[in-house]
């Protein structure tokens, strides 16, 4: 067995991921979003996987993570969960189930944990969300919060740069950051702010912070299929390809359909 796959197979809670903070273990992460990849994702040892709204892009092939719906995050989660045995599993919340206000957050989050068995969700925001996470928390959903560049507020920010560079934002990421701690979150991802804050906030909160183009942090978080290497042309600066699966994949399916072609596929010895 190879020795990155970890040898303690127990289920990872929220509370085993605040304790990691403590105990100074970093935090793996990677997204999933159908059962066969979930379980080699959770058989590598990651500890969180997140069913992410980047499913409306990697999956369906829109430009922005809005378009996608309460029910197909139901979907990709309920395959994840199958294929999970010990990795924690969180779902983010679409764009529209939870921006109209603590009722609509409260309800929605309980039909995602409901219907498909994740552990917690994720929500995008500060202080204009609290009252709904505070509802979410209160209804006895682990939540994980979301700073920093929040994609579902892509036509607000009129793009996907850099955020907080200035001090009156980055002042304010830090206050929201302590009032999801306070709100009861048990994580929070910082996503494309400078390294510098995001040790700021690690160092002033006691949750752990998960990171994506935003330096070091308790832990970090990548789309499985940017790590893999299988969108030719997307290497954003904090992308890392651990493989050239485009390059694999390719090359398998051009042979197989070379070798039906030359009909050499199937020989004898693969026939019945």
């Amino acid at each position: 067995m190879a020795t990155y796959i970890v040898e303690d197979r127990k289920k990872i809670t929220t509370q085993r991921i605040k304790a990691m903070k403590s105990e100074g273990q970093k935090i793996s992460m990677i997204t999933s979003y159908d059962y066969s990849m979930a379980r080699l994702v959770d058989e590598a040892g990651v500890d969180i996987i997140l069913v992410g709204d980047s499913a409306a892009n990697v999956m369906a092939g829109y430009t922005t993570t809005l378009p996608i719906t309460l029910d197909e995050m139901v979907y990709h989660a309920s395959c994840v969960v199958r294929g999970t045995s010990r990795a924690l599993v969180v779902c983010d919340m679409p764009f529209g189930s939870y921006q109209a206000g603590r009722e609509d957050g409260v309800r929605s989050a309980l039909e995602i944990m409901k219907r498909s068995g994740c552990d917690a969700v994720k929500l995008e925001g500060g202080a204009e969300i609290a009252d709904t996470i505070r509802g979410i928390v209160n209804a006895g959903i682990p939540v994980m919060g979301h700073l920093g560049l929040t994609p579902q507020s892509v036509n607000q920010f009129g793009g996907y740069g850099l955020r907080a560079r200035e001090e009156a934002e980055a002042e304010k990421l830090v206050s929201d950051a302590r009032l999801l701690e306070q709100l009861g979150c048990f994580a929070i991802v910082l996503e494309k702010i400078p390294a510098a804050l995001t040790s700021r906030v690690c160092s002033e909160l006691h949750i752990p912070l998960i990171g994506i183009g935003a330096g070091a942090a308790d832990g970090q978080v990548l789309v499985l299929q940017d790590m893999l290497g299988m969108n030719v042309g997307f290497k954003p600066k904090f992308v890392r390809h651990y493989a050239d699966l485009h390059a694999v994949i390719t090359d398998a399916v051009g042979q197989y359909v070379s070798d039906v072609k030359s009909a050499d596929y199937p020989r004898i010895e693969e026939s019945y």
